[in-house]
């Protein structure tokens, strides 16, 4: 079975919605993952289709019109300042336009009130006939594979049958997460995975343990490398899951001045299929 990939928001970011799903199209990807939850971030564009009758319209009709899946919509955040009520109506939205997935995370680690504010939006999620996939990071309030095992079985638990762990294979080498630990870890945990690399920390470890570490942080919002081109062992992570899709999530400002955003789309698409073949991943 061939892989499949969706291009996610972050990697040409501020792009348009319907431009996004084109290039997409025109660089050879499976899905498209688009943010139409607001993120309250000053000076980003929202593109809220939920909000915006013609917004929502002029997407339809790109999804249709370059045969291009919406895979998932990003991101409903559990964090304490956030009114996660507004997430209900971007869920109707995205399953509208026939989106299977959303991405979320965790913002803070008071572990009862997460536990029960993730249920909510697993609810929410439900409602849509959507799947909530948690994502970790090692500067968040659910820092890890196991941290992010943990909340999965308590959703469980209390009757929540669509989260999921997400891994994001920057993120999990930053956290020390090998592919060992993945291999281990059930497969029904596993929905989709981020794609992407980055660069050692200054000791030559992918691990980063400081939470405030600037180029943890820089990596993560401007800095993403191709596969293969930095340190994480994206490979052993791959194999070590089930063959689900891989979004491929590589903000880079150096690289989308230098292609601009069509391009830059592409070598990740591009770089990423290569370094399977070479690494034998079917």
């Amino acid at each position: 079975m061939a892989r499949k990939f969706s291009l996610a928001y972050l990697t040409i970011p501020g792009t348009n919605p319907m431009d996004q799903i084109k290039i997409a199209k025109e660089s050879g990807y499976d899905f498209v993952s688009l943010r139409t939850i607001p993120m309250h971030l000053p000076g980003e564009p929202s593109f809220l289709p939920q909000d915006d009758p013609k917004l929502f319209a002029d997407i339809k009709a790109a999804l249709k019109e370059y045969d291009m899946p919406l895979m998932d919509i990003e991101l409903a955040r559990i964090r304490k300042d956030l009114d996660i009520n507004e997430y209900k109506p971007a869920f109707e939205a995205a399953a509208k336009l026939g989106a299977t997935d959303v991405l979320g995370s965790v913002w803070t680690r008071d572990r009862a009130w997460y536990t029960e504010t993730a249920g909510k939006v697993a609810g929410f999620a439900k409602e849509f006939g959507l799947k909530f996939n948690i994502e970790f990071l090692p500067w968040a309030g659910v820092r890890n594979l196991q941290e992010d095992i943990t909340l999965i079985d308590d959703l469980n638990a209390a009757g929540h049958d669509n989260v999921f762990v997400m891994v994001d294979t920057l993120h999990a080498g930053r956290a020390g997460v090998t592919g060992a630990e993945l291999a281990r870890t059930p497969r029904k945990y596993f929905n989709f995975i981020h794609l992407c690399d980055g660069p050692a920390g200054p000791d030559g470890d992918p691990v980063l343990d400081n939470i405030k570490d600037d180029l943890m942080l820089f990596t993560a919002r401007e800095g993403r490398m191709y596969p293969g081109e930095g340190v994480m062992a994206i490979a052993d992570m791959v194999k070590a899951m089930p063959e689900i899709p891989l979004s491929i999530e590589l903000p880079n400002l150096k690289e989308i001045k230098e292609r601009g955003v069509a391009g830059h789309a592409k070598q990740c698409l591009d770089v990423a299929k290569k370094y399977f073949a070479t690494n034998g991943i079917n």
